[in-house]
């Protein structure tokens, strides 16, 4: 919680953050949690401290609008302030005290056992269901021709904040990472949230995070986001309009949508092995979302299935833009 919203003054706001970061083990947790999403118990294994000695520790530092918390089922995850008032006070106090002085090091080369162990766990997870997800993707055209397409549709970039609705294993942040400033995926599933975060790890990607959060309620604040994907979401959904509506909402004015999703078909299979409740996506369902979240729709890209003859998916791409206020007006 920032300070601000207790009604502290400027002076009283900066007292407060300089205690909170102004002792060891609080500065130690900083430095890691200024480029990791960790939960509390992988901080216990770098730091070699209690549970509840850390989670006391932040909670301080969350207090103090230092890191944020983020919950995710039955785990919770913490990362350092990463906008508002937070940031800026983070930012030049790691001017002065780089996360990689020799007073941290034991601590990252902990961390990074910590993040091997972590991937271990993503790729146990990943073989038991690689073969149906192997048997999935040979339904559908390549993905490199559908990833080029959307990396044309987002445009070069940089984008100033992407962010990944359903994020799975990473994907769509390891695809646009080169392209934005700051990326951000949001998934339902803690397995697939684990297993996206040894991706980013493995690739060595900084500028991405991904975080527990449900598509039709996101957890992102109105209009901070020039790029929204929603990658083969979806047909999972009970009411995918809530989603795009949902995507309209942190857009940017000017802001643009892609929606990857399967061609209506007659695969029943996928609805009772797969968990699929629909059986793909209509252009005119989508358009009506769409229109209803004041989101300008263009007609999909299709990519037809690899085998004409056998069963197979059609995958369509579209792209919505959130029209400028200036356009809206004029409209």
């Amino acid at each position: 919680m920032d300070v601000y919203m207790l009604g502290m003054s400027p002076v009283e706001d900066l007292l407060e953050k300089l205690k909170a970061a102004g002792e060891p083990t609080r500065l130690r947790l900083l430095a890691l949690l200024r480029d990791h999403d960790l939960s509390v118990g992988e901080l216990v294994q770098v730091l070699g401290q209690s549970q509840p000695r850390l989670s006391h520790h932040l909670k301080n530092l969350s207090e103090a609008g230092l890191a944020e918390r983020l919950p995710e089922g039955a785990f919770v995850f913490y990362r350092a302030a990463r906008s508002g008032a937070g940031l800026a006070f983070l930012d030049p106090l790691f001017q002065q005290v780089s996360p990689d002085a020799p007073e941290f090091q034991e601590d990252r080369d902990k961390l990074r056992d910590v993040m091997l162990a972590r991937a271990a766990s993503a790729e146990t997870y990943f073989s038991s269901i690689a073969e149906n997800w192997d048997s999935l993707r040979a339904l559908h055209f390549p993905n490199e021709a559908i990833e080029d397409t959307l990396l044309e549709l987002a445009g070069s970039g940089p984008h100033r904040r992407v962010v990944d609705f359903g994020t799975g294993t990473g994907r769509m942040l390891l695809l646009f990472s080169g392209l934005a400033v700051e990326a951000e995926g949001i998934d339902f599933s803690h397995r697939m949230l684990t297993m996206a975060r040894a991706n980013l790890e493995r690739a060595g990607v900084s500028n991405s995070r991904v975080r527990f959060g449900d598509v039709s309620a996101a957890p992102f604040e109105n209009a901070s986001a020039d790029l929204v994907i929603v990658h083969q979401v979806l047909h999972y959904l009970d009411a995918p309009g809530d989603a795009i509506a949902e995507a309209a909402r942190i857009l940017m004015p000017g802001g643009k949508l892609l929606v990857i999703d399967f061609a209506p078909h007659d695969l029943e299979f996928l609805r009772a092995e797969h968990g699929h409740r629909r059986l793909g996506v209509r252009h005119d369902a989508l358009s009506e979302w769409a229109y209803a979240a004041g989101l300008k729709l263009e007609a999909p890209r299709s990519f037809d299935p690899p085998a004409p003859d056998a069963p197979g998916l059609t995958v369509n791409i579209w792209r919505a833009i959130k029209p400028s206020i200036a356009k809206a007006r004029a409209a």
